[in-house]
């Protein structure tokens, strides 16, 4: 199935030709769901901030039970999953041609979304359980009416990958409300690694392509072993990370799991020519983010055999690859499908050094100084703050008014 790339250009309108500033923002799904997801991270990351800080908090249910359980969660299912929908149900309509949802619909799962954040937070516990166990699924369900009508059998396995996600949401909450919140943050660890499969997959497909694109003349290589083993390696090691609480996830499976998929990720790394990228600055972000994966495997099977803090190298996964997947992507993406060009302007460079910084400032730090631990926690997450509040107040109107060269999207 061809994977069809926005236009990097388009000629404006004459003014009498513009179209007009019609409400647009459930045109398609990237519209709603980057623009909730990216002010919910810097609203999330301020909270989480404060909490650290000593400062009062007034919340419920996940907040009062486990409040590192809510920073986790949010961040995985607030944030991530929102823009993980947006992206998808934009995706798939790129891939099979077909629109994806109504505005109804869609307006509908962002109500979804936003219940489930609101009911976290206040409770209480089972409708909060139920309203944000019901985000995923219904995403799921809503991909795959429209993959079986197009019959784009190649892209089935997100429906999978999406109810696994969300099965994961279930058991989470049941743990948290039976009394095992340790458990319940294992499970929250096998979630991020779905989303790392997800930047794995998507990644591979699409940033050669983009890099070829951009720039003439450069060759790409992918090489069938490795394409073969590294999604089932990626899996596999951040699932036995997820269980080492078992007997069976002994530390050395964890590492070898993690260092045979470092290894991987290199290899592609290597046959992109990752090291030859030095712009445009758009695509530059994806290589530096998928460059994050290596490193946290690295890092992972460094702290299966107790050299390295195990949140050092989660870190890695959720701020390094996640987040500058996340903010490469919600870019490149909303730049495309509303019509205007894919060159970064500056406060898209703005946002992309911030969140790269952030990811270091988070994982290099605490090496750097132990004793500075705090400082490099605030550090990261003021860059984070500022990275999406910035991309919230850039792309606020265009994610809101049609597409500028009046195409529909």
């Amino acid at each position: 199935m061809k994977i069809v790339e926005p236009r990097s250009t388009f000629v404006p309108f004459p003014e009498r030709y513009r179209p007009g500033r019609r409400f647009a923002l459930f045109n398609l799904g990237f519209r709603p769901f980057y623009l909730a997801g990216a002010v919910f991270a810097a609203l999330a990351l301020t909270v989480w901030l404060l909490m650290l800080a000593g400062v009062p908090v007034n919340g419920n249910y996940l907040l009062r039970i486990d409040p590192i359980g809510w920073h986790a969660h949010e961040m995985v299912y607030g944030f991530a999953a929102s823009i993980v929908a947006g992206f998808l149900l934009t995706a798939v309509r790129a891939w099979t041609g077909m629109q994806t949802t109504s505005h109804r619909v869609l307006a509908a799962l962002v109500l979804l979304w936003l219940c489930a954040r609101v009911l976290v937070w206040s409770g209480p516990a089972v409708p909060a359980a139920i309203v944000d166990s019901a985000f995923l699924p219904a995403v799921a369900c809503v991909l795959l009416r429209v993959l079986r009508k197009a019959g784009s059998r190649r892209n089935y396995f997100l429906v999978p990958v999406l109810l696994l996600f969300g099965a994961l949401n279930v058991a989470f909450h049941v743990l948290v409300q039976t009394g095992r919140p340790d458990l319940a943050l294992r499970c929250l660890y096998a979630a991020a690694g779905i989303v790392v499969l997800l930047v794995s997959v998507i990644g591979a497909r699409v940033i050669p392509m983009f890099t070829s694109n951009a720039i003439p003349g450069f060759v790409t290589r992918r090489w069938k072993p490795v394409e073969t083993i590294a999604a089932p390696l990626t899996l596999g090691a951040l699932f036995a990370d997820a269980a080492a609480v078992h007997p069976v996830a002994h530390p050395v499976i964890v590492a070898a799991l993690a260092f045979a998929a470092c290894a991987v990720h290199c290899a592609r790394l290597i046959g992109w020519r990752s090291y030859k990228v030095r712009g445009p600055a758009i695509l530059l972000i994806l290589h530096v983010a998928y460059a994050w994966m290596p490193v946290g495997f690295a890092l992972l099977g460094a702290s299966a055999l107790g050299f390295v803090p195990h949140s050092v190298a989660l870190h890695a996964f959720t701020a390094g690859v996640i987040g500058g997947a996340i903010i490469a992507m919600i870019t490149r993406t909303a730049r495309g499908h509303t019509g205007r060009p894919l060159v970064a302007d500056t406060r898209d460079v703005a946002s992309y050094a911030l969140v790269t910084l952030g990811s270091a400032l988070r994982i290099v730090g605490p090496f750097v100084a132990p004793d500075l631990y705090h400082v490099w926690i605030w550090s990261a997450g003021l860059c984070w703050i500022a990275a999406f509040v910035i991309y919230a107040h850039a792309y606020a109107l265009p994610l809101m008014r049609p597409r500028e060269d009046g195409k529909p999207g």
